[in-house]
């Protein structure tokens, strides 16, 4: 089992690296886990958004491996509690997912091929976040999931 995630831009700043170091960090003693920064789209001045969600489809797409499950978080995504996310990623698990893809797009979210190419779409929330602290919250549960799926003390039901 395998899970990436893919991220339109770097993460600037310091606290959230760490943060994601340290999930990252405990969600690979579970699962081999990484987190791809893609590129992000230069010279969006004269752009559509269409075009830039386009541009910023192409990238993503080059980046996702024949065959592999791919998750979008995105704001029209079904929301799951903490323990239902984990029964999700059970049931992934459980189907045989061996490559899981999630992605967390640009500012203006995901081209209209994206969309079509997804398995499941996922929201973290209705409120709107940044996408450098978006990463830090998926990281965040992806580990708090897999310790609910282990029957581990760090979700307090």
């Amino acid at each position: 089992m395998q899970i990436k995630l893919l991220c339109v831009g770097k993460t600037h700043s310091a606290y959230l690296t760490e943060g994601l170091d340290e999930y990252t960090k405990r969600v690979n003693k579970y699962v081999k886990f990484e987190i791809t920064p893609l590129p992000d789209i230069k010279n969006t001045a004269g752009l559509s958004e269409d075009q830039r969600k386009n541009e910023e489809g192409k990238i993503i797409v080059e980046n996702i491996p024949a065959g592999a499950f791919i998750v979008l978080l995105d704001e029209k995504g079904k929301e799951y509690t903490s323990e239902k996310f984990a029964d999700q990623w059970q049931r992934w698990f459980n189907q045989g997912c061996k490559h899981i893809i999630c992605v967390v797009g640009g500012p203006y979210g995901f081209s209209k091929e994206m969309y079509e190419r997804a398995n499941a779409k996922i929201s973290l929330s209705t409120m709107t976040f940044s996408h450098e602290m978006v990463r830090l919250f998926f990281v965040e549960q992806l580990y708090r999931s897999l310790t609910i799926i282990k029957n581990e003390p760090y979700h307090h039901r």
